[in-house]
């Protein structure tokens, strides 16, 4: 993901990267000695010791001599890197070989132009990087602005919210009490009424009209003998 993210930035810069190309051409050069050798496979593993070497990737090409002897220059491609070696494949190893003898512990120049243009790139990269690490450091600082205000801005909620709830608590009060005036009133009324109730039923009592004005008197103990007075 890294290299095709670089290789689109190298796309889209393509125009602009020739002047930084020919500043930065000396960071294609690098140096690092034999460490072991594989004549069969035409390979060659060398002890590196530079920064950059993160730069260098799978396939890119390197053109490698030995010490003072640069007019003999032998093509080489990475297969593979670590932090400290770098293993090469050199197509025309046996003339290489002849003129610069792969060996353990000898001395070798090297210069990419591959690793001249992913260096390049990577400082486009960074450039963006910078922008973006930029932004959000300004965004940490309003954040700590924030954070720092924190206490203060609580005590304005609190306040704000305390003259809510007393004003609250007083309408909640009042409207208690006028509940409770509703009720005695309410209390009243009805005791006043009860009082008119019993005397509608007193007087209702008082001035009762019978049906007839004449009794049964049952003076004995045969029904034959009652008489009406």
């Amino acid at each position: 993901m890294k290299y095709f993210i670089l290789f689109s930035i190298f796309l889209s810069n393509q125009v602009g990267f020739s002047s930084t190309l020919e500043f930065n051409k000396e960071l294609g050069y690098f140096s690092g000695r034999v460490s072991h050798v594989e004549e069969a496979a035409r390979l060659v593993r060398f002890k590196l010791d530079f920064d950059n070497i993160k730069y260098v990737n799978k396939l890119d090409e390197i053109d490698l001599w030995g010490l003072h002897q640069e007019d003999k220059k032998c093509r080489a491609i990475v297969m593979g890197r670590t932090s400290d070696y770098l293993l090469v494949r050199v197509p025309k190893f046996d003339s290489c070989n002849r003129h610069s003898t792969f060996v353990t512990g000898r001395y070798y120049n090297f210069y990419s132009q591959d690793l001249v243009n992913n260096i390049a790139m990577g400082k486009e990269l960074i450039e963006i990087l910078a922008k973006k690490r930029l932004a959000l450091k300004s965004k940490i600082k309003r954040n700590k602005k924030s954070l720092t205000t924190y206490a203060q801005r609580v005590e304005t909620v609190n306040t704000r919210y305390a003259v809510l709830r007393e004003k609250l608590e007083k309408e909640w009060r009042d409207e208690l009490r006028r509940l409770e005036e509703d009720h005695q009133q309410l209390v009243r009324n009805t005791e006043g009424i009860q009082t008119r109730l019993n005397e509608v039923d007193f007087k209702l009592q008082q001035y009762r009209v019978e049906s007839k004005n004449l009794k049964e008197d049952r003076w004995s103990l045969d029904p034959r003998n009652y008489i009406i007075k």
